[in-house]
């Protein structure tokens, strides 16, 4: 029978923290006490903290395995099992696998059919080797002439839970700055100054001619399938009531505060990355996501690019801006889980999906505690 029982932990509870004992049975939570015990069976903590298991709502990891360097294509079976343990060893144990689709270039991941990926996940999902939990956030390129025919795998799949409406067009939102998306196309993407220029030239007329029919068409499917559906790189609060009026729930990355306190104000859950929160600011010039929590704005981390920078986040906005830590611990468990409408996973609490992480955190020279992840159980089975 599958059973856990976990002792001498600080049992990080939504509101509070208890030094106690959970109890699992067949995957489930059930019990929390805030007492330990000294039945032989129980693992003892050792005085470390216990969350629950972190969920991902967007991050790029797969496709980064997938392609580890420009125009180099890696094995699928191979590259989905390392981001599978790199998640996991991160404390994930919920992810949504961010898919980009649509892309006029053909050597991008996000310009070719993703049907061999999908038939992969669920081979290695009906194998039982995987850590994770996977499902999908397929992330939308609404200027691409290609987007709504390579979306066609992902039509009526079991795993898809998000779909993101995306617009890169160089000089708004996420890319306002140009110069900033010269850094990450001619970095990340290796293209050179050449192809960088004639991608600009384009952009705009792109944009005119495909954005508008294509978000009509992914809100549509998004209205008519019951998937949620988020905004990315909301800039104005035009951009939070465009996407109000389409259904939208998420708007993920908002780059000014103003676009976050609309998207706030209108009942929107607002996403920001972890690296953001780690590195002091946005890579692109944006808003601080630290900001954002400071004035009561953010409500999900997302590891984005780094899935080990969801749990330091966690801690740097505990440490540096005073966020208590179960509200802290929140914004990757309950917060994400309750915007997925995954209602039996982000918390622990009698009933709830025994996805737990236990959590050692090491004093470092300069006074501040750095989270080091112990051990990680998905539906009460050890995976890490």
């Amino acid at each position: 029978m599958n059973r856990l029982l976990l002792t001498n932990a600080r049992l990080v509870l939504p509101d509070e923290i208890v030094h106690g004992t959970l109890h699992a049975e067949q995957g489930r939570i059930s019990s929390v006490d805030a007492a330990c015990t000294a039945l032989p069976e129980a693992i003892d903590l050792q005085g470390d903290l216990l969350i629950p298991g972190m969920v991902e709502v967007h991050t790029d990891n797969l496709e980064r395995h997938l392609m580890p360097r420009p125009g180099v294509h890696w094995a699928i079976m191979p590259a989905l099992l390392a981001h599978d343990s790199e998640i996991a060893a991160a404390a994930i144990t919920t992810v949504l696998d961010a898919i980009g689709v649509g892309e006029a270039d053909t050597e991008s991941l996000r310009g070719n059919d993703w049907n061999p990926l999908l038939s992969c996940l669920s081979d290695c999902t009906a194998r039982g080797v995987l850590r994770a939990d996977h499902l999908l956030h397929v992330r939308c390129e609404l200027p691409a002439p290609n987007t709504i025919g390579l979306f066609a795998p992902f039509h009526d799949h079991p795993r898809l839970k998000l779909i993101s409406l995306m617009d890169h067009t160089p000089g708004q939102r996420q890319w306002e700055d140009i110069a900033h998306a010269r850094i990450y196309y001619t970095g990340k993407k290796g293209w050179s100054e050449a192809k960088f220029q004639s991608k600009v030239a384009q952009a705009s007329e792109l944009q005119s001619r495909y954005a508008r029919p294509h978000r009509a068409y992914f809100v549509d499917y998004a209205k008519t399938h019951g998937i949620i559906l988020a905004s990315h790189d909301d800039t104005t609060p035009d951009h939070v009531a465009q996407a109000l009026a389409e259904g939208v729930r998420i708007s993920e990355f908002p780059t000014t505060i103003t676009a976050a306190r609309a998207a706030r104000d209108c009942g929107l859950s607002t996403v920001m990355g972890g690296p953001n929160v780690v590195r002091g600011g946005s890579h692109s010039g944006n808003v601080a996501a630290a900001e954002l929590a400071r004035h009561g704005l953010l409500d999900i981390l997302s590891s984005d690019y780094v899935p080990g920078s969801l749990l330091s986040a966690v801690f740097t906005l505990y440490q540096q801006d005073g966020i208590p830590l179960p509200q802290a611990v929140a914004m990757v468990t309950r917060n994400p889980a309750s915007a997925l409408h995954l209602d039996d996973r982000g918390q622990i609490a009698q009933g709830l999906r025994a996805d737990l992480v236990q959590v050692h955190p090491v004093a470092l020279s300069d006074g501040t505690m750095h989270p080091v992840v112990r051990a990680v159980w998905r539906e009460g089975r050890r995976v890490v």
